[in-house]
């Protein structure tokens, strides 16, 4: 394995495991107040096009973080759109 591959397997690492706490929190209480709907969409999407970008270079540090944050931040995204208060 190359020292990019490691460069590329902890940036993973890291900003995945740093939106686990968020994630954990939301599933917890629920409470989906402070998240913007707007932005989470932009930033779901995002995470959608660098896991196809990922697949498309056969990159798996990139696959495998942005499946895992996409599998997050979509259901947090629903859960959104599901609890919202008008």
């Amino acid at each position: 394995m190359h020292i990019s591959d490691w460069v590329g397997y902890a940036a993973a690492f890291l900003t995945t495991a740093a939106f686990v706490p968020q994630a954990l929190h939301t599933f917890q209480t629920k409470d989906v107040r402070g998240i913007s709907l707007g932005m989470y969409s932009a930033f779901t999407l995002g995470v959608a096009l660098w896991l196809v970008y990922g697949l498309l270079l056969g990159a798996w540090p990139i696959v495998i973080a942005n499946a895992v944050t996409l599998s997050l931040a979509a259901t947090i995204l629903v859960m959104k759109l599901r609890y919202h208060e008008d």
